[in-house]
């Protein structure tokens, strides 16, 4: 995901596109992409909104009743860790990470009306705040950048 997309986008593509990159580096990495995980990962592409954990176990149960919380926990810290998915502490919520393929912290720009969400991925914001960090004597660990706004489409553009 790297922009708010247009009316006339084809979801369906983007959830193609991200289990198909899923399944690959999985198999690159030596980890598997179980029906659960791929599931899971389907379920937070479907849309450019933030889900929250809750909303993917109550969407799961329609298809299995022994879902649970614990269960989605695990599999959302699977997907944070494979960098298929990035976690909003904002809001705590899961978007679908366009850029799987290598290590980013990530900025995001969240709407406030239609909840959409676009990733920057922004190498010169993520240098600049390490370096002001670094020059305050900080050890910085991670880093998100979470910068809420309206998205075009809101604003009516």
């Amino acid at each position: 995901m790297s922009a708010f997309p247009g009316e006339d986008h084809d979801h369906q593509r983007c959830i193609d596109a991200a289990l198909g990159e899923a399944e690959r580096l999985c198999l690159q990495r030596g980890r598997r992409l179980t029906p659960l995980r791929r599931r899971v990962l389907e379920l937070i592409w479907e849309s450019h909104q933030p889900v929250k954990a809750y909303d993917l176990l109550a969407r799961l149960r329609q298809g299995s009743a022994s879902a649970a919380p614990p269960t989605v926990y695990r599999t959302l810290d699977f997907l944070m860790a494979e960098r298929f998915v990035h976690r909003l502490a904002s809001i705590n919520a899961y978007v679908g990470c366009g850029h799987p393929e290598h290590s980013h912290n990530g900025q995001f720009l969240i709407c406030r009306h239609c909840h959409r969400v676009a990733e920057l991925d922004d190498h010169a914001i993520e240098a600049a705040l390490a370096q002001r960090a670094g020059d305050l004597g900080f050890a910085q660990l991670a880093q998100t950048v979470e910068i809420e706004g309206v998205c075009p489409a809101c604003r009516g553009e």
